[in-house]
């Protein structure tokens, strides 16, 4: 019987611990459909130049339904964020989220069908907190130098897609426990040709264990199945 409870007091344990590191930087960091505009948290700055009429804004159902949700519940921007011919630097942020290398950040785009004025869009990172600095002119990016994701960076026409497409970033590089905001950068130069209107919707991101913290897990296992041999024979 004394074996049989020790048996028993290893296994909770055991299953303790593995609750515990799975548990650790596991799980939706964020999870954004939009039905709100602007959502709690996030944030938005225009550095176009010179400057137009729009921000990111509210999903027009008119031109194209929400990728997921009711038809206007994305987050849009389009080629009145700089006057004609200016050069477009229109920033979204997202909250303040943990930076854990290995997670996965993904989201939904597109453009307008048959659209003849190419769009751009970036994916950037600042580990600087709750900051939103992105400098003050249309070229820079102040504390969001980390490029993640560039899509259509030759504003190729028909370079962008023109249904909902899911696109993922696998995080890196950043130092254990660092805190920052993860930016979309519409971003598109001379909108007398290029700029049309491009949509975001269901923003994730993932967080997944860490090796280090895979390591433990697989130690403790291992641990555990010697104990459960050694209760077998004993």
């Amino acid at each position: 019987m004394l074996k049989f409870n020790k048996l028993i007091s290893t296994v909770s344990f055991f299953g303790m611990l593995a609750g515990a590191v799975g548990g650790a930087h596991a799980g939706l960091l964020l999870d954004e459909g939009f039905n709100t505009f602007l959502p709690a948290g996030w944030a938005r700055t225009n550095n176009s130049s010179p400057v137009g009429t729009t921000e990111w804004f509210a999903g027009n159902a008119g031109i194209f339904p929400a990728q997921a949700g009711p038809a206007g519940s994305y987050a849009a921007a389009n080629f009145l964020a700089a006057d004609t011919g200016g050069d477009i630097s229109n920033w979204l942020f997202t909250p303040t989220v943990s930076l854990i290398n290995g997670s996965v950040f993904r989201f939904f785009t597109r453009t307008e069908s048959g659209s003849q004025f190419p769009d751009r869009l970036e994916v950037r990172a600042s580990a600087n907190g709750a900051s939103t600095n992105v400098g003050a002119t249309a070229t820079s990016v102040g504390d969001f130098t980390t490029l993640l994701l560039t899509i259509n960076p030759a504003l190729a026409t028909g370079g962008y897609p023109e249904d909902w497409t899911q696109f993922t970033v696998t995080l890196s590089g950043f130092a254990p426990s660092a805190q920052g905001r993860l930016a979309f950068r519409y971003f598109v130069n001379d909108t007398s040709v290029n700029a049309d209107y491009l949509g975001v919707d269901t923003v994730q991101l993932e967080a997944v264990p860490e090796p280090s913290t895979l390591l433990v897990l697989a130690l403790g296992l291992t641990v555990l199945g010697w104990h459960l041999r050694r209760a077998a024979v004993g």
